[in-house]
């Protein structure tokens, strides 16, 4: 299916371009991955990768079904299906993957991985499943239960198609819906909104451009194999263990996501019904990754219901972005808060900042629900309560805010007393504070435009005018990355006004 194969725009879009131009060998190197695939056709049963059209050795592939297992292709439990070719093309293909060197693919047939690896909890030999396919709306929760089990045991990140929008409504369907995997929706193409219709959870998690989930789903595993990778190498930090953990690697991809123009989270929902945390770019992700981990500065405590305002705490967190993995612990009947002090400063005329603020942990094995966490965001210096994402159903909270004035900010991982499955609870944590700097100079009678590659989604646009009636248009320069900035020259002809906007 041509029409599936991914294309240089859309590494382009989802960060992989830039991420290439700024580091080295983040290809999926030393990371195998799991790929289900659904039967196209039952006789014969039409599921397996061909690996000459994905461009990989066949010695890198094992077949799994319910006849067996080989590492040899062809073979006798099944036969090449398009749709698993191009799923692995845009996953690790050799020409246009995301992760174009992993280690080995587990190639599993999807009834024989839903109803007998993931509810017995067999090995799978990777850490990163892609799913492109979708079950029964009529069996949710027997399926999320399935999978939250093995996420939670074996500490699996299930990366899985939201579902094309072909019910009525067009629900998202599971295995999408588990609580500690990765939801897919298809930027600009078939997909399903959320919430799940069992509890009202906001699902998807994120989106990839494509004309599928099909084929946004292998976007988003490959960018996760990526972090992986990163992780493992220690690029961020000697924690290579938390780093690599799949709560800390979906907390870093929602957050590292932009959001469309027309991105919003209904509350208490903490994710858009159509976007989730927005599209998928994984060097904003990278960046927060190599941003390195940082702990709480100090925690507190205050009886259920009551306020928790900024501490008298005098430390800060040292980075404006970056990443923490961490436990937090209350009794019956107390809230328990984590306090990450922020002092958000520069030198941009004291421009406004944009923070993106992540918290993911799971539901815990054998649980029929989830610890409930909340995100706080105040202003440390008047006692003001700036934003807050407080789902009480979601294992995810969520909270981004533009124009946020410079000043010290406390953010807050609070975790909820009263009825609780467990005292404690290990979370990952990714943050991002940011102020865009727009520089100008003049050289040989030209304008050079420069501003920093992270974070990363920003479209340049100029005016002969400013003012509410502004006309905006793009430039169409491609922008070349030196020193980690991007550059822009363009003629000097007449007034021109230039801006950074987000789309």
């Amino acid at each position: 299916m041509t029409e599936a194969r991914i294309h240089a725009s859309s590494l382009d879009t989802i960060g992989v371009t830039l991420l290439r131009a700024t580091t080295t060998n983040l290809d999926g190197t030393g990371i195998s991955i799991s790929q289900v695939e659904a039967q196209i056709a039952n006789i014969p049963p039409t599921w397996e990768v061909n690996p000459d059209a994905v461009g990989v050795p066949a010695g890198n592939f094992t077949y799994y079904a319910s006849g067996g297992s080989t590492n040899i292709y062809t073979n006798l439990l099944g036969v090449e299906s398009g749709h698993a070719d191009s799923v692995g093309g845009i996953l690790y293909g050799s020409a246009n993957g995301v992760s174009t060197n992993v280690a080995h693919i587990h190639n599993y047939e999807a009834l024989y991985f839903a109803y007998t690896v993931v509810p017995n909890g067999m090995a799978t030999y990777s850490r990163i499943v892609n799913q492109s396919f979708v079950g029964s709306s009529g069996q949710q929760y027997l399926l999320d239960t399935w999978y939250d089990n093995y996420s939670a045991l074996h500490g699996t990140l299930f990366v899985s198609s939201a579902g094309d929008g072909l019910t009525v409504p067009p629900i998202v369907l599971p295995p999408s819906t588990c609580y500690n995997g990765i939801g897919v929706a298809a930027y600009h193409g078939a997909s399903s909104v959320g919430p799940t219709p069992d509890n009202g959870r906001a699902k998807p998690d994120i989106t990839a451009p494509s004309d599928t989930t099909s084929y946004s789903a292998p976007l988003v595993t490959g960018a996760a194999a990526i972090l992986l990778q990163a992780g493992l190498r220690g690029d961020g930090g000697v924690d290579t263990n938390s780093a690599a953990d799949a709560r800390t690697i979906k907390a870093l991809l929602l957050n590292g996501a932009v959001k469309p123009l027309d991105w919003a989270a209904p509350s208490p929902s903490p994710l858009d019904p159509r976007y989730g945390a927005g599209v998928l770019n994984v060097f904003n992700s990278y960046m927060q990754l190599a941003g390195g981990k940082h702990a709480y500065i100090n925690s507190s405590s205050a009886t259920a219901g009551d306020p928790h305002p900024p501490t008298g705490a005098a430390g800060n967190v040292s980075s404006l972005s970056g990443w923490d993995f961490n436990s937090i612990t209350n009794t019956p009947l107390t809230n328990a808060v984590c306090h990450y002090y922020f002092n958000l400063t520069n030198t941009t005329g004291n421009g406004p900042f944009t923070a993106t603020v992540t918290l993911v942990w799971n539901r815990q094995f054998s649980q029929k629900n989830i610890n409930d966490l909340d995100l706080y965001l105040y202003d440390a210096g008047s006692g003001n309560l700036v934003a807050t994402s407080t789902s009480r159903v979601d294992n995810v909270e969520h909270i981004f805010i533009a124009n946020l004035p410079p000043g010290r900010y406390d953010l807050q991982v609070l975790k909820n007393g009263g009825a609780t499955v467990s005292p404690d609870e290990t979370y990952a944590l990714a943050f991002e504070f940011f102020t865009m700097p727009l520089n100008l100079t003049l050289s040989a009678g030209n304008i050079v435009v420069t501003w920093p590659v992270y974070p990363d989604g920003f479209v340049l646009e100029w005016s002969p005018g400013v003012g509410p009636t502004a006309s905006w248009s793009g430039v169409n320069i491609s922008s070349a990355v030196t020193n980690n900035e991007n550059s822009v020259t363009v003629n000097s002809s007449g007034s021109q006004f230039f801006r950074l906007w987000r789309p």
